[in-house]
């Protein structure tokens, strides 16, 4: 594995405690404050709570991680195309430099005889 891809890893792996333990913490906090629930059901609370909020950060992930793919095409065709539209002035400005060159080149020595 390269370093970056491991990093890449190490950084997902990361994420994904930070978002379970957040998850772990709200769960906590909400059946702190319904004191009515015996142990289990605060358990199984705390355990809805958190695969609910685990796929919602998978889905809000994903949803982010499409967009950010789709705007990277996006970007990427349009600096296609303004390097070609770049390409095809330089080349018309080298031409036209060429070719006046060569009539003055042409006048000068029709001047000259």
């Amino acid at each position: 594995m390269r370093g970056s891809a491991l990093a890449d890893t190490v950084e997902g792996y990361l994420l994904a405690r930070t978002h379970l333990d957040q998850a772990h913490r709200e769960a906590e906090s909400l059946c702190s404050r319904l004191p009515w629930l015996t142990t289990a059901q605060a358990e199984e609370v705390t355990r809805h709570y958190i695969r609910q909020r685990i796929d919602l950060t998978r889905r809000m992930l994903v949803s982010t991680t499409e967009r950010a793919d789709q705007l990277r095409k996006e970007y990427e065709a349009r600096y296609a195309a303004l390097r070609r539209d770049l390409l095809r002035r330089h080349a018309a400005c080298a031409c036209a430099v060429v070719a006046a060159a060569g009539a003055v080149s042409t006048v000068a020595c029709l001047l000259a005889r």
